[in-house]
């Protein structure tokens, strides 16, 4: 809305400015409606204010350079950037990060002008001059006679005739800026520049090159790098498509935020463009199609559409049918391919298209104009158009590529048709190999209903709904299973895609709800599928274990007795292995001894086989075979990486795995990898469980401040009486965190909590291995008696405990040792020794060792304190676990021995990130393969490449090999 009195395209004065400052930055911005209706796409009316917030945070890295050059000079420093652009096409948000430029210049006392651009008047000589110069216009009369009588010649304040004296107008600018800026710096804003007036840029490129020890910058910006009269070596700041994690988060500041198949779909075909993803996530958000189908583009608003419907229409008919054919092609299909079908790139044909901005040409490429002008000409065009271009695409692949082929044929096809179902069965099996589960989805949905028979649709649709699991979207699972259900007459089918709802289900924070999911459909099918009904009950199990419900427990055990009845030809391994499974995770204690003992075999068979490798590692980890887990969770993850499936069976239990091996920077790749998936998927329980395998890491490590804010971070997304293995491992974490502070008395209330008065674990796995730790802070805390009852009950449990009693027994001793008497305690601590599950698990190992050798030294043993205080320090040194080394570098000191004092692992000390990185750099992969493999732009993996070289003291690219080696198990710091 124009303010009274003012013309379209006036400034106006700041609310809230300094004095009778004038600016115009993005938050005054709004009431500017500039003539923009010749614009290829009306950015500032499409842009939200949801757009408008996220550009801070997803061009953080620009505006932080963009600061950096326009700041408050240093007196003295010559200023090297006077004139700054940015580069970037339409919806990259240019506009957007000058106006944050500007409010912040603003803020620190600086001045704005600013000019806005438009078709309109790009002809009319030096008006974009004469707009940015209007707040300042009265300071005219102070300059020169010449000078001043150019300007106004210029700018038609006068009546004198006769061409300008150009370089006159220019020095009129260098003295109007240069005495301005003696006042306060200055920053001078031209927004699309590329519709400025040529005499306008010259005047102002001219004083920009005799700026440089002014307090002055111009910030242009402009789609074209090669705007007229701009050097090529001036700075410039290129607008790149936002990467995958960028372009997630503007969705997630949209008012409806697009979730599932639609999210996936916004994010391919908003090619990385801000205002693409704003404005297919409203289209989406309006449109009860935009889930359905896999075919061709998203809808667009119907603004967009109507503009370039008109556009489309006032091409000549060749150019339209090039274009319309353009539209249709997927960004994927292969260049050759292409360029073969369509009209050569330098034909005329193109010529119309192009000054529509509709089509880009340059470099030997062909390209969209900007990606919402492909989607909106592919829905302006009719038809019964798209389907002749996706005809001719279909052949046109036949034979080259049959996903291309499938795809282009299905959009084509109307009506049902088992042939082409099948070309889309069969790309969904090669998506799923390569870990494309959404797009698998996607087409095995799409295959059903171009399925002319009912019970091949359903069983696709039962297909697309497991799939879409190992997404993570609970929401495209959950309409998938509701086609599959109102589809069918078949119960076993209509449970069968209940069941695949409870699994994701299993990884939220409803852990009643998924429960009771998962135990219908069990039940439903124990009689008639009594292998799909073991598939329900694992993932009740995997809920069993997260809440730590007994009952849950009792209807696991009863239902686990009626499907197991049936006769032992009707299982096959794989169900086997399943009851086995649910046994070993509902109750480890009561699991099959010969389980633990066939899992290595078992490991083996399936090396190449990752779900069923994350369910033997699960279950070794739960019956306390740390090793054999850690190797298992590494086969699996050798295939499925940080990007890939939801880690579904308790995958994410691998960051305790590792935690207890010993591999602390691998745990917490781990803890990285869950947090991303859950974050992407909207998984709350996943969140809150790597966010608390994360805080006990932290802890262990000395981050005090961080393993707080992560733990209670975890806690805040669960309900503790819910999930009690979140709130175990959280309260673990701050126990730890105090201990480390010292705080014995805060560390014992925080583990007091995994134990009830009779020591009964509030979770009954994730409660134990902090048994020894509430006994030291006990012993430090005078809570000795209280501590004592807890370790008589957990003592009381151990005839009962199975394959888990070795390592609850030396958990037991050790917390007697610590617990005892001075004349009872060292046959404790020799027991808990002697016992070699703790010498699996080094960090409980050093511990015990610590806590043996101050006792030693207290009683004034010194040499033989000396021996684990050494062993156990190298193994804190190792881990890099700071306060625990630091405690064992005092007694052995005490102890009248000096400590190796040695820097933690430098490889242990990079991010996780930066490790992957690293790592996969090592194995010979250029940047760009990296960053393909774990979706990070090539600028990206260079970036941390380039700061983690310095941290691990090497030079080349040649040397990383030897640095992960070094790091990897048995060869000093393991990883």
């Amino acid at each position: 809305m124009t303010a009274p009195g003012q013309r379209p395209g006036m400034y106006r004065k700041r609310p809230g400015s300094v004095g009778d400052r004038d600016v115009v930055t993005g938050s005054a911005r709004s009431w500017k409606i500039p003539p923009r209706l010749e614009k290829l796409v009306d950015e500032q009316a499409a842009t939200t204010a949801a757009e408008r917030d996220g550009h801070t945070v997803i061009r953080e890295e620009e505006l932080h350079r963009l600061l950096a050059a326009v700041g408050p000079p240093r007196p003295g420093a010559r200023r090297k950037d006077a004139l700054l652009t940015v580069v970037g096409m339409p919806g990259a948000g240019k506009t957007t990060l000058a106006e944050a430029v500007a409010e912040r210049f603003a803020a620190d006392g600086g001045r704005v002008l600013w000019a806005d651009s438009s078709p309109s008047e790009t002809d009319l000589a030096f008006s974009c001059l004469h707009q940015l110069l209007r707040p300042v216009r009265k300071d005219m009369d102070a300059l020169p006679a010449r000078q001043r009588e150019a300007l106004h010649a210029a700018f038609g304040l006068t009546e004198r005739s006769g061409v300008p004296d150009l370089m006159l107008i220019g020095i009129a600018v260098l003295t109007l800026l240069s005495d301005h800026a003696a006042e306060q710096p200055l920053l001078l804003i031209v927004d699309d520049a590329q519709w400025a007036d040529i005499a306008s840029l010259d005047a102002l490129f001219f004083a920009a090159r005799r700026l440089a020890d002014e307090p002055v910058t111009l910030l242009v910006t402009t789609r074209d790098s090669a705007l007229g009269g701009l050097a090529a070596r001036e700075p410039a700041v290129v607008l790149e498509p936002l990467g995958r994690g960028a372009a997630e988060r503007l969705l997630d500041l949209q008012p409806r935020v697009p979730t599932g198949l639609t999210r996936e779909r916004v994010l391919d075909q908003a090619e990385g463009n801000p205002l693409a993803l704003v404005e297919l996530a409203r289209a989406a958000a309006s449109s009860d199609d935009a889930v359905r189908g896999p075919d061709g583009p998203l809808p667009v608003t119907d603004r967009l559409e109507r503009l370039y419907a008109g556009r489309l229409a006032a091409l000549p008919g060749e150019t339209r049918r090039a274009v319309v054919r353009l539209a249709a092609v997927d960004a994927e299909d292969p260049s050759r391919a292409v360029l073969s079908w369509l009209p050569d790139i330098a034909d005329p044909v193109w010529a119309p298209a192009e000054e529509a901005g509709l089509v880009r040409r340059g470099a030997g490429r062909l390209r969209h104009g900007h990606p919402l002008s492909r989607l909106a000409v592919y829905h302006a065009a009719g038809a019964q158009e798209r389907r002749a271009a996706h005809l001719e695409l279909a052949e046109l692949f036949r034979g080259q590529d049959p996903d291309r082929h499938a795809w282009h044929l299905a959009a084509a096809t109307v009506g049902a048709s088992a042939r082409v179902s099948a070309a889309l069965e069969d790309s969904a099996d090669r998506a799923r190999h390569r870990s494309g589960y959404a797009a698998a989805a996607h087409m095995l949905e799409r295959a059903a209903d171009l399925h002319p028979d009912r019970g091949e649709s359903t069983r696709l649709l039962g297909a697309a709904t497991r799939t879409a699991v190992l997404t993570g979207r609970l929401d495209s699972v959950e309409r998938l299973a509701a086609r599959t259900r109102a589809g069918t007459d078949d119960p076993t089918a209509a449970a069968c895609a209940a069941l695949q709802v409870g699994r994701l289900m299993a990884l939220t924070t409803s852990h009643s709800a998924a429960f009771g999911q998962l135990m219908r459909p069990a039940a439903a099918l124990a009689d008639r599928a009594p292998g799909a009904a073991l598939e329900a009950l694992a993932a009740a199990a995997v809920v069993r274990f997260y809440s730590g419900d007994v009952t849950q427990l009792h209807e696991i055990e009863r239902l686990l007795a009626r499907t197991t009845k049936h006769p032992a030809h009707v299982f096959g391994e794989r169900e086997r292995l399943l009851a086995g499974w649910v046994e070993s995770v509902a109750h480890p204690e009561a699991a099959d001894p010969r389980l633990a003992l066939r899992l290595p075999a078992l490991a083996g068979a399936a090396r190449e086989e990752p779900e069923t490798l994350t369910l033997l590692a699960v279950a070794a980890w739960l019956l306390d075979e740390t090793e054999p887990a850690a190797r298992a969770f590494d086969d699996a993850f050798a295939s499925w990486t940080s990007q890939g499936p939801l880690p579904d069976g308790l995958g994410g239990v691998a960051a305790l795995a590792y935690l207890e091996q010993g591999r602390w920077a691998r745990a917490q790749s781990a803890c990285t990898e869950l947090a991303a998936v859950a974050s992407r998927a909207g998984l709350d329980h996943a969140a809150a469980c790597a966010a608390a395998t994360e805080a006990l890491l932290r802890a262990l490590r000395g981050d005090v401040a961080g393993a707080r804010s992560r733990a209670r971070y975890a806690l805040s997304l669960v309900d503790p009486q819910e999930s009690r293995s979140v709130s175990a491992l959280a309260h673990r974490a701050l126990g730890t965190a105090a201990t480390a502070e010292g705080d014995h008395e805060t560390a014992y209330r925080h583990y007091r909590v995994l134990f009830d008065g009779q020591g009964n674990p509030a979770h009954y796995h994730l409660s134990y291995p902090a048994l020894p730790e509430l006994a030291a802070a006990a012993a430090r805390g005078e809570r000795r008696e209280d501590a004592a009852r807890i370790v008589d009950g957990v003592e009381g449990t151990l005839t009962n405990a199975g394959a888990l009693a070795p390592r609850r027994t030396a958990l037991v001793r050790l917390s007697r040792a610590l617990l005892a008497p001075a004349d009872e305690a060292e046959r404790h601590f020799t027991a808990a020794l002697e016992n070699p599950v703790l010498g699996r698990r080094p960090f409980e190992r050093a511990q015990a060792l610590l806590a043996y050798g101050e006792w030693l030294r207290r009683r004034r043993r010194i040499a033989d304190a000396r021996p684990p205080l050494v062993e156990a320090e190298a193994v804190f040194r190792r881990l890099a676990a700071q306060p625990w080394a630091a405690r064992a570098q005092a007694e052995l000191r005490a102890a009248g021995a000096r400590s190796r004092t040695a820097a933690p692992d430098a490889f242990a000390a990079l991010t996780p990130q930066q490790q992957q990185i690293v790592r996969l750099a090592a194995l010979g992969l250029s940047n760009r393969e990296v960053a393909e493999k774990l979706y990070l732009s090539p600028r990206t993996v260079s970036s941390h490449l380039y700061r983690a070289f310095p941290k691990l003291g090497i030079t080349s690219r040649a040397q990383l090999r030897d640095v992960v080696e070094d790091a990897a198990p048995g060869a000093g710091t393991r990883t």
